[in-house]
């Protein structure tokens, strides 16, 4: 039997519906203002500048913003075509 030239296998990267890293950049900025956002106002609201209240429903719409981001990220790299 004569050796057969058998190409390496390649792996398939997964590439995302739209560009991976642009997602991933986008991501970070918003997880990043969104932590920014939060600690500023548990600082008015420790100095009483803020109601707690304020504090809470800012803190909560910023989690939910992250996470629908995060949420958003993992799609996009679950759907995403494969080269």
């Amino acid at each position: 039997m004569e050796d057969q030239d058998v190409s390496p296998t390649k792996k398939k990267a997964t590439h995302g519906y739209l560009n991976p890293n642009a997602v991933k950049r986008f991501a970070f900025f918003v997880v990043a203002i969104c932590i920014v956002v939060s600690v500023v106002a548990s600082i008015l609201a420790i100095w009483q500048f803020a109601e707690t209240d304020v504090l809470w429903r800012t803190v909560a719409t910023c989690v939910v913003v992250a996470a629908g981001v995060g949420v958003f990220t993992f799609i996009n790299g679950v759907f995403g075509d494969t080269k």
